[in-house]
């Protein structure tokens, strides 16, 4: 589906807050309730609208120290990689997992307490899934940029 700029202009403004009123979005776009109503739906039925979350504060619920895990597999059949997946997906301390190219196979994103609560869940929890053949860690310092949203 292509976006015309009034849909690109309406992500956007979803985006940043979704918990407005449509009649809010409609001042902002200037075009009626209705069309921003019908406009919503559309986004959201043809899959370009996926979902809406709360963003939580990570240091409120001490889940503040970000670790960027990268992961190296030993064998890379498609049954060792879906069972992998599998079990990431299990994971509550994983916010983020990506198979990506390179010199590993995967990179996730781990939020847990403190380096305590990091060397915990690798020791029960990660290093527990078969198949790992070596992981490299970076402990994230500052968060300069971190946003879920996409530019349209």
């Amino acid at each position: 589906m292509d976006l015309d700029s009034i849909d690109k202009k309406l992500v956007q403004l979803l985006q940043e807050d979704c918990k407005k009123t449509t009649k809010q979005y409609a001042d902002a776009l200037k075009l009626s309730k209705t069309a921003v109503y019908e406009r919503i739906r559309r986004l959201e039925r043809t899959g370009i609208v996926t979902n809406y979350v709360a963003m939580v504060d990570k240091e409120k619920v001490k889940r503040d120290f970000t670790v960027l895990c990268h992961i190296r597999l030993v064998q890379h059949t498609k049954e060792n990689v879906l069972k992998f997946e599998r079990e990431i997906l299990r994971l509550n301390e994983v916010n983020g997992c990506f198979h990506v190219g390179g010199d590993y196979d995967y990179i996730i994103i781990v939020n847990v307490e403190d380096m305590k609560a990091y060397r915990e869940f690798m020791v029960t929890k990660l290093t527990a899934i078969n198949n790992i053949g070596n992981t490299h860690s970076s402990f994230v310092i500052n968060e300069v940029k971190n946003t879920p949203a996409v530019h349209i």
